[in-house]
């Protein structure tokens, strides 16, 4: 298998260098009972949940409103994960966010999971929001509370 580009770094970095102080938020997301699959850690699948749970509750928090009651919603048009180390319950991961591209449209978020007692990554991703109008489903501008919440996450790279 040849070694494809990584998008949910950035260029030149090498994704297990990364560390949680590369994120301007860091966000707590305990595992769950289920989340371990047969294999005795934490199922590919549910990174993605971790990474949707993260961004979105920290949106509500720093946006100062439930987000899904705004006029326009955030649907998920992209996500990539790289995988680099087991996750197992009972483990509380530390989710890293920051804003990797800001769109008329949309933001790019990038992403990492820490396990609790590890300095590099576990795994590392890329989340992409694309707003939409909430009854046409047509791309609109990011909405002002988004964009006011994003400037915590300082400007992308």
């Amino acid at each position: 298998m040849r070694d494809l580009p990584d998008a949910a770094v950035p260029a030149g970095t090498d994704p297990r260098g990364l560390r949680r102080d590369d994120f301007p938020v860091l966000r707590r997301v305990p595992l769950r009972w289920n989340d371990d699959d047969v294999y005795g850690h934490v199922n590919n699948a549910v990174h993605y949940l971790l990474f949707d749970t993260a961004v979105n509750g920290w949106l509500i928090e720093a946006a100062g409103t439930d987000v899904r009651h705004l006029p326009a919603i955030g649907v998920v048009a992209e996500t990539a994960c790289r995988y680099l180390a087991e996750l197992r319950f009972p483990e509380v991961v530390t989710a890293g966010l920051a804003l990797e591209r800001l769109g008329r449209t949309s933001v790019t978020y990038r992403l990492a999971l820490f396990g609790e007692r590890d300095a590099a990554p576990a795994a590392v991703g890329r989340f992409v929001h694309v707003y939409v109008d909430v009854s046409s489903r047509q791309p609109v501008p990011v909405p002002r509370e988004v964009l006011q919440a994003l400037t915590t996450l300082g400007a992308p790279e």
